[in-house]
């Protein structure tokens, strides 16, 4: 088991990428921290978890309050039994918005989840991985971190900060043992984005008529295609490398979308 008895708190980890994540993790062997907003979601994966033999415990939290992050991470090692090797920041709000369309109250809030909460609960975890020798870290970030789609405006500009805050933490603490990664994904066939292609118009079968141009392998990436990447960068396969942003994609940098003008 390459994560055997590593404590590893995943944000945003009740659906999604961060489902996915929890589920392999405990798989490897690893203690997961399950994290979101309501109590009954994060229970349920929590005893899925569990009824395969897995260790899991939940933390639950509002990530845009600025008071969260910090309990977060309490608890997070109060139920890792004092422990805590590695935080996924996976939570984030993914919103439709346009320089022109975008108001003070969605670029605060997208600001506040997406860019914000990560830099709380790492500052919050410093000491404790100072005082353990280390710590590692993944942020899962977007390819709209380069540039994004006119429609993505402040989503992307919060992944674009997420990413320069990841670099500047590793460079800044590696010595310490501490290592940073970022992690820009591209289209990810989550229930939320089959359902949000379904709200913008596309079929109910649309998974399966993606065109070669906009997934050359035949279909669009899974959580469990971006979780094998971070078991690597927090097994102990990965102790020297630090600072490390990955495009997770299938085009270089800012990637190909499927829209409905052209199904």
């Amino acid at each position: 088991m390459r994560l055997k008895d590593k404590v590893i708190l995943v944000t945003g980890s009740t659906t999604g990428i961060g489902e996915g994540m929890v589920r392999m993790f405990a798989e490897q062997g690893a203690c997961v921290i399950v994290h979101g907003t309501r109590e009954s979601a994060a229970r349920e994966v929590v005893t899925g978890i569990e009824a395969k033999g897995g260790r899991a415990a939940y933390v639950i939290g509002d990530l845009s309050d600025p008071a969260v992050p910090a309990r977060v991470v309490a608890g997070a090692i109060q139920r890792g039994g004092g422990r805590l090797d590695s935080i996924v920041n996976n939570a984030a709000w993914v919103i439709r918005s346009s320089l022109e369309t975008t108001d003070l109250a969605t670029w605060d809030r997208t600001m506040a989840i997406n860019l914000r909460a990560p830099f709380l609960i790492i500052q919050a975890v410093l000491p404790h991985f100072r005082q353990q020798g280390g710590g590692k870290i993944i942020n899962i970030g977007s390819c709209n971190a380069y540039c994004g789609e006119r429609n993505q405006f402040v989503y992307s500009v919060s992944k674009g900060g997420l990413m320069t805050l990841t670099r500047n933490i590793a460079d800044a603490h590696g010595a310490e043992g501490i290592r940073v990664h970022q992690f820009n994904v591209g289209w990810v066939l989550t229930p939320n984005e089959y359902a949000l292609k379904i709200k913008e118009g596309l079929p109910e079968n649309w998974p399966e008529k993606l065109p070669r141009v906009h997934a050359p392998a035949g279909r669009i990436m899974t959580p469990e295609d971006v979780g094998w990447a971070a078991i690597y960068f927090l097994s102990d396969e990965a102790p020297l490398v630090n600072g490390s942003v990955v495009d997770f994609d299938q085009y270089p940098l800012i990637g190909r979308n499927f829209t409905k003008a052209t199904v």
